[in-house]
């Protein structure tokens, strides 16, 4: 069964105790509007940008390990793109909520998260 992805966006994690000088620095840096400042599960841990390039989702979450910059590849069917991905030399690190953490075999952690909105932006590439 064929299903579908995409680049969604980017997540940019900072390993600070307080996100909000983290987003404002980033939403100024980028020329962003600070859309969501509590985006995320539990507040605090995520603020999302709006107003950005070709609609990519970009945020910040706070995390605990070393400040990096991740990409999402959101998929109309996580397993399946995860399986994909396995079989072009990635690894799945973990399943987290309702996304995969994966690696590339250079060493690149990214995430496959859900699609919600497939009308928007840059059409989804199918795959079989």
């Amino acid at each position: 069964m064929s299903h579908r992805s995409r680049l969604a966006g980017f997540i940019i994690d900072c390993q600070t105790d307080d996100l909000a000088p983290a987003a404002r620095f980033w939403s100024q840096a980028l020329g962003a509007s600070i859309a969501d400042p509590d985006a995320g599960d539990v507040p605090g841990t995520y603020v999302q940008f709006g107003d950005t390039r070709d609609g990519l989702h970009i945020e910040v979450q706070k995390v605990d390990h070393a400040s990096r910059v991740h990409l999402d590849i959101e998929s109309d069917d996580i397993d399946a793109e995860a399986a994909r991905l396995e079989k072009l030399g990635a690894k799945k690190i973990a399943f987290v909520k309702r996304w995969w953490v994966m690696e590339a075999p250079t060493g690149q952690r990214f995430c496959v998260v859900k699609m919600h909105h497939p009308e928007l932006g840059t059409p989804p590439t199918t795959w079989d």
